[in-house]
């Protein structure tokens, strides 16, 4: 891989995520010029305690100080301190990621299996296999998680009791080991599907087109004319050639799920970034939006720079362009 262009895709990426943290920090003080009086609204305090509160979260002086405050702190890794509880952010967010990655990565895998079948019904455009699989991608691709959750949650928890209604864990569980893995996945079964059933008709559609777009080219062609069987074609020829949409699909579903699992960890209860970002909503907890907010940013712009990279060496002939 070309040193230059791995040079040119990080520069694309740093100048993106300082943009993107520029953009968090006026974005939050335009919407609410002064979070603190939102926040406490209604709680019978003085105007001495509201300017109190307003210096020890950073938000006195003019939106320069501000900027110039907000930016040292990102430079030594520091959020600020949530409006609720008086916690520092980043403790917040660090509590809450190992949820959602474990419920996002486990949703993404099993999402996966779209691949093989798009890979296979566009193979076999025009099969039996294909219409159904295709139908019943777009049925799934078009309803929302929300919509999927509260179907899931009221026939399999609700009505059949067969899977806990929420949570990580079961409350006051004193569980340890195996026996608070199993635990933890119960709870998850229910809002990995959902997530898992939401994206996989869409990995499913971009692979079965990706595959009919490279059964046009020649080269398919002229390996049958080589005598090399059907199976052997797909898997040698035309799966590798067709898998450059589905890296790029992948990469950057795993960014935006961590914003697409804000429905699902809501009506699952997940103590995971969804849940937080709408605690934080509802509060309005202004540091720890700003603070999901870059992290989630941050995460598609990285997911972004690694399927560049792959394309780079999954297909060298991107990294001359």
């Amino acid at each position: 891989m070309r040193a230059s262009y791995v040079i040119r895709k990080l520069i694309g990426a740093v100048s993106t995520l300082a943009f993107v943290a520029v953009f968090n920090f006026f974005l939050f003080r335009v919407v609410n010029r002064n979070p603190v009086d939102s926040m406490f609204r209604g709680r019978n305090l003085t105007r001495e305690q509201l300017d109190e509160l307003t210096r020890k979260f950073n938000l006195d002086g003019s939106k320069w100080d501000q900027f110039v405050a907000y930016v040292r702190q990102l430079l030594r890794g520091d959020l600020g301190l949530s409006f609720r509880g008086n916690r520092p952010v980043v403790d917040v967010i660090a509590e809450a990621l190992w949820p959602t990655v474990l419920l996002v990565g486990t949703s993404t895998l099993l999402a996966m299996i779209g691949i093989t079948i798009g890979y296979r019904a566009g193979w076999k455009r025009g099969s039996r296999g294909d219409t159904v699989s295709t139908s019943l991608s777009m049925l799934t691709y078009s309803m929302p998680e929300f919509f999927i959750g509260m179907v899931m949650l009221g026939i399999f928890a609700a009505s059949l009791g067969w899977f806990p209604v929420g949570g990580l864990e079961d409350p006051g569980s004193t569980a340890t080991g195996l026996e608070q893995l199993l635990d933890q996945f119960h709870h998850m079964v229910l809002p990995a599907l959902v997530l898992a059933i939401a994206y996989v008709g869409e990995y499913m559609i971009v692979a079965r087109s990706a595959m009919i777009e490279t059964l046009r080219e020649d080269y398919l062609q002229l390996a049958r004319a080589k005598g090399m069987r059907d199976d052997e074609v797909r898997r040698k020829h035309a799966v590798p050639n067709a898998r450059l949409p589905v890296v790029s699909l992948s990469a950057i579903n795993f960014g935006f799920v961590f914003s697409g699992a804000i429905a699902v960890e809501s009506i699952f209860s997940w103590p995971g970034l969804g849940q937080a970002t709408y605690l934080a909503v509802r509060g309005p907890d202004l540091p720890v939006l700003q603070g999901l907010f870059l992290l989630m940013s941050a995460t598609v712009i990285l997911a972004n720079l690694i399927a560049d990279l792959l394309y780079g060496v999954l297909d060298p002939r991107v990294m001359g362009r």
